[in-house]
């Protein structure tokens, strides 16, 4: 079957493709209704050494760099992103998706602290107090360690949170999908409704109806029976003396 076929078959059975189409058309409003924009806010921030470790270095953080930053940047990104910080940032008001990383590609401990929703004003607000509560996680470790204050890591941002923007991949995926979805349908239904009738419409499929065989009295083979009885007529008549 060539295009020039598909689309004789698309205009002969109008009736049923159109409906298909309009119900592809409503599909994608819901869709387009019912599947929000999001937006993302996102910060960029480092892990700088001690006070104490940047004295060879006039106290310039950024010319002293260690291995073990990086180490502690993905061990900081991995408790963000745990059921308590979790829970800790809730009851602070952070709403959405929020995720911790190390940056990609990143030449030391560059960490990306991002927020995710629907609310542009409430993801930025959201991203701010990550940003915050990410540091003060990293002074709780090492407190916890009884580490004093002089040798303590120390966080900078770098990038501070950014203007939500909209996040609109999801959403266009969401409607490809629906547009596709419903328009294959609509074609399958089209050729399904054309193949039916071209089945019905093949010779030998049509079976004489009983009353064409018949006779004048209404009963089937009365005529037969008749012109089988005149045929003999003439013999018995002959016949007879």
């Amino acid at each position: 079957m060539d295009l020039a076929e598909i689309w004789r078959v698309m205009r002969r059975r109008w009736y049923v493709l159109l409906p298909g189409l309009l119900l592809t058309a409503a599909l994608i409003a819901g869709v387009y209704v019912l599947v929000p924009v999001e937006y993302r806010s996102q910060s960029t921030v480092t892990l700088l050494n001690s006070k104490k470790a940047t004295v060879a270095f006039d106290g310039n953080p950024f010319l002293s760099t260690q291995a073990s930053l990086t180490g502690m940047a993905d061990g900081l990104a991995r408790n963000l992103n745990s059921d308590d910080s979790r829970a800790d940032l809730k009851a602070k008001g952070v709403t959405g998706e929020y995720e911790a990383k190390i940056a990609d590609n990143a030449q030391g401990p560059f960490m990306w602290l991002s927020v995710t929703g629907t609310d542009p004003a409430a993801v930025l607000k959201s991203d701010q107090v990550f940003t915050a509560y990410a540091e003060k996680r990293l002074q709780e470790f090492q407190a916890q360690q009884s580490v004093t204050a002089e040798a303590m890591i120390r966080m900078a941002t770098i990038v501070p949170p950014q203007k939500p923007e909209a996040q609109t991949k999801t959403r266009l995926q969401y409607l490809i999908m629906a547009g596709a979805l419903g328009f294959v349908l609509s074609l399958v239904a089209t050729f399904f409704v054309e193949a039916r009738r071209r089945r019905s419409d093949k010779p030998g499929r049509h079976r004489p109806a009983p009353e064409e065989n018949a006779g004048a009295d209404g009963v089937p083979g009365a005529a037969d029976s008749g012109a089988g009885a005149s045929r003999n007529a003439p013999a018995s008549a002959g016949a007879s003396p």
